[in-house]
């Protein structure tokens, strides 16, 4: 059994770690320095666990003690948890929710208008750094000190950007509460000025010189590589779409090769786009594809032609390749600090936009922002956008691939040479 001496002196090691009491009860000490009682017991053969608070806040005569009392009810068929709900309910005026209920219920509410992916990583963010924590207590109890203290062990381990996400998650469902009448402030709100500060992103690499980003080329694909994969690079290039919208390309979202202006036509549920947009076959993104574009997929389709996929994985064609197969070639080129796939958008940007100040019309820019799949600003730019500038994307289209294939091999000459 545990002292007061010993669990004063307990201090943080390289790794979290218990020191057992008596009965389910143990503390949890952080290696952050922070110590947590909790009591893990069985309800109906399944593992639970219920947090008492943090200590020196409650000391380990109050945790037997709420640990006593956790048994006794466990003794009467009750679960300990809905005593715990239930303690301030004879008072009246605070709310017994606890804070992981709140959080699925606001969870479920806001799910419809995430992604999949999306809804998924915010309820295992919460599962993972703030249920066993938080989770069981009233949410009209929890205060800032309370939220910090979680935020804290997050940044412990280096997670800086996760806990200022974190902060912002526990303040939505705080939002929902108060909406609901659980309870009547939001103490997630204040507490952003006390986290540690963000280290400025850095922008993706990428190669802004016309010349230098065709001898990255030239050595790329020279290199003993998959022909698949460096013809992805140089598609990448030419279309500057994002690299998983690439990789993740079928042969029935491009027109046929040999129409007057063939197009490859991206469905709006593979853009980045909010989900409500997603499938809106008006939000769909449309690339014009010029003689460059074509040889390329023509090339594609001699030795991926049985897939649905442009680029399907090697070990199954039902699947396609990974979008690391990419950034592994570049780097395998010495690129990996000069130029990443995702930096063929910039290359793009700024090399036409340079080139549109000195040879173009007015609304280059605006058009190839639109290019790259940037929303619109508007409603009326979106129709304008869609009613005239097809053309001159198409036009603009046809400069970039000449400005940055002129003279290179032809595409299907990467079928040929070492692969690897």
């Amino acid at each position: 059994m545990l002292t007061d001496t010993a669990v004063r002196a307990a201090r943080p090691r390289d790794k979290d770690y218990k020191l057992s009491d008596a009965g389910g009860l143990y503390l949890h000490v952080y290696k952050t320095g922070r110590k947590v009682w909790r009591f893990k017991f069985r309800v109906q053969g399944r593992e639970q666990l219920l947090t008492f608070g943090g200590y020196p806040d409650v000391p380990l005569r109050e945790a037997r003690e709420r640990r006593d009392e956790a048994k006794r009810a466990l003794t009467q068929g009750i679960d300990p948890r809905q005593l715990l709900r239930g303690g301030e309910a004879a008072g009246g005026g605070t709310s017994t929710t606890d804070f992981e209920t709140m959080a699925k219920r606001w969870w479920a509410i806001q799910q419809p208008k995430w992604t999949d992916r999306h809804a998924h990583d915010v309820l295992h963010s919460l599962q993972r750094d703030v249920f066993p924590e938080i989770g069981q207590m009233p949410i009209s109890e929890i205060t800032e000190k309370t939220i910090l203290a979680v935020l804290r062990d997050v940044e412990a381990r280096g997670a800086i950007e996760t806990a200022k996400r974190l902060r912002q998650k526990i303040g939505g469902v705080f939002a929902f509460a108060i909406a609901e009448g659980e309870c009547e402030r939001n103490p997630a709100a204040g507490i952003g000025p006390a986290l540690m500060p963000m280290k400025p992103k850095r922008p993706q690499p990428s190669i802004t010189d016309l010349a230098e980003l065709r001898a990255m080329l030239i050595k790329v694909e020279s290199m003993p590589m998959q022909p698949a994969t460096k013809l992805a690079n140089r598609l990448l290039g030419l279309t500057a779409v994002r690299p998983g919208t690439l990789i993740g390309a079928r042969w029935n979202e491009f027109s046929s090769f040999d129409a007057e202006k063939p197009l490859w036509r991206i469905p709006a549920s593979r853009m980045k786009m909010p989900k409500a947009e997603k499938y809106r076959s008006e939000k769909d993104h449309v690339v014009p594809l010029g003689p460059h574009h074509i040889a390329v997929l023509r090339a594609l389709h001699v030795i991926c032609g049985t897939s649905e996929y442009l680029f399907p994985s090697l070990w199954d064609i039902r699947k396609h390749m990974s979008e690391n197969a990419l950034g592994f070639m570049l780097k395998r080129a010495g690129f990996q600090d000069r130029h990443v796939p995702h930096g063929w958008r910039a290359s793009f940007s700024t090399i036409m936009n340079e080139w549109a100040i000195k040879n173009g019309t007015p609304n280059d820019s605006r058009i190839l922002d639109l290019m790259l799949g940037h929303a619109p600003k508007d409603r009326v730019e979106a129709a304008y956008n869609r009613a005239q500038f097809d053309d001159r994307k198409r036009e603009l289209a046809l400069i970039w691939a000449e400005m940055l294939l002129d003279g290179l091999p032809a595409a299907h000459t990467l079928l040929e040479g070492p692969r690897k």
